[in-house]
Parts: structure tokens; sequence; C-alpha cells
């Protein structure tokens, strides 16, 4: 079965320090982007599959096909770098099967009503919602853009957010 090695949540999905650090630093040799919208956007999925690097296979699942494919143990083998786009994917898989231990929220992009709470990442009360929901179901939530950053626990931001 395949082993997720690192769940990350980022607006931009894949990017340069996604791709280049982050696949590193986790030695994940797959990335599987779960993005509705992506996975419908035949033009956008074949830019975002061509930006791979060599030797990482990328793939692109809808919610719900990615909750199907894990939950029959349809994610094959390997060390998988799960990429979403927003706290919204994360919770529908995670309910959905996709038990993950650990979450890296390591970009959220700003908009009327969000709260700057780390680097670029933002968050709103739905989001907060959404990730004391996950912290409660035991999931570890840390906050960090860059593996160069130190990682900022959910507790601290959550401070920062009510402030």
């Amino acid at each position: 079965m395949a082993e997720i090695v690192l769940c990350r949540i980022d607006s931009r999905l894949i990017h340069g320090q996604v791709m280049t650090k982050w696949v590193n630093q986790s030695q994940a040799n797959r990335i599987v982007v779960v993005s509705d919208s992506l996975a419908a956007d035949e033009f956008m999925l074949e830019i975002y599959l061509m930006s791979a690097p060599a030797g990482v296979k990328v793939e692109c699942l809808s919610r719900a096909d990615a909750v199907k494919n894990w939950n029959e143990d349809q994610f094959g083998s390997g060390r998988i770098l799960l990429l979403l786009p927003d706290l919204a994917s994360m919770k529908e898989v995670y309910e959905g099967g996709i038990k993950v231990t650990d979450i890296q929220v390591g970009g959220l992009g700003g908009a009327p009503n969000r709260k700057v709470v780390f680097q670029n990442i933002t968050l709103d009360d739905a989001d907060v919602e959404k990730l004391i929901s996950l912290q409660e179901a035991g999931v570890k939530i840390i906050f960090q853009t860059i593996p160069e950053d130190v990682p900022q626990d959910f507790h601290t931001i959550l401070k920062k957010y009510n402030n």
C-alpha cells in the first residue's frame, strides 16, 4: 500500500517549492493532487503533469476518486506527497477514509474576510472550524511554507487568528 509521507494544503498546488524542496525533503516519488477543478480541466492538468521532476509521477484526482481509490487500495505503492488546494477538500477526503496523521498547511491565499496568520497563509472562520475538527480527530497540524521555516503548530496559529 502507498505511504503518504507528506499531506500538504497549498492553494497554489504544484509550484517550484513543492516540486523541488518538499519532494526532496519528504523523499516522495509520487505526487497525488486532489482537486475537483483541476481534475476537470484537461488543459491545466496537462501543464501540472508536465511540471513534474524526473522520477516523480504526478496524478490528479477528484475528491471522490481520491477517496474511492484510497479505500480500494488503488493508490498502488510508493511514497506519496498528497497535495490539496484547501481545507474543505482535506476535511472531505479525511472523513471519506484518507486518515492522515499529520497535515502541513503551506499556502492559503488571501480574500475578503481572511486573516494572515503566517507568511502567505490566511484563514477564515470556516477554515478554523475545519482545522479544529481535524485536530480533535487526532490529526497533528503544522503551518510551514518552506522547509527552512520553523514549523508553527496550530495552537500558536489559532492564538494569532483570535487576536
